[in-house]
């Protein structure tokens, strides 16, 4: 079994976190600019062994779309031609970046660390990977 790597994706950056080789837990990878985000997976692809992007879609707590909605899904169909053998998903990203301020706050890290949105995209990435995985 391939790897899963999953993103967070925004307009300015990108969180990402990737599977171990059981596809069973989550763990940070990095946060990139959004727009390198493509030459990141051409190379980490390969390497890493990947089988499934998982990106995750925001919505708002009433499941209207948000206003990057429609980015993510063009993003979707934009992976799904540049990577035709892994499969690209779209997973229900409410409430990771809450959950993330929430785990890095309780993280014991300094305040500057804690702000830090590079760390709380990646964190939020990492809490939608373990929870695609959950539901699997």
């Amino acid at each position: 079994m391939g790897k899963i790597i999953a993103l967070d994706f925004g307009l300015k950056r990108t969180g990402i976190a990737i599977t171990d080789e059981s596809a069973t837990f989550a763990f940070g990878l990095t946060t990139i600019e959004s727009r390198q985000l493509e030459d990141f997976l051409r190379k980490t692809i390969p390497k890493e062994k990947i089988e499934i992007i998982v990106i995750g879609e925001p919505k708002k707590l009433s499941n209207e779309d948000t206003h990057i909605t429609e980015n993510v899904r063009l993003l979707k169909t934009h992976l799904e031609k540049t990577f035709p053998l892994q499969k690209v998903l779209l997973y229900d990203e409410r409430f990771t970046s809450k959950l993330a301020s929430q785990a890095i706050a309780g993280s014991g890290l300094n305040k500057k660390a804690r702000q830090s949105k590079e760390l709380i995209d990646e964190v939020s990435a990492t809490i939608l990977l373990q929870s695609f995985l959950a539901s699997r």
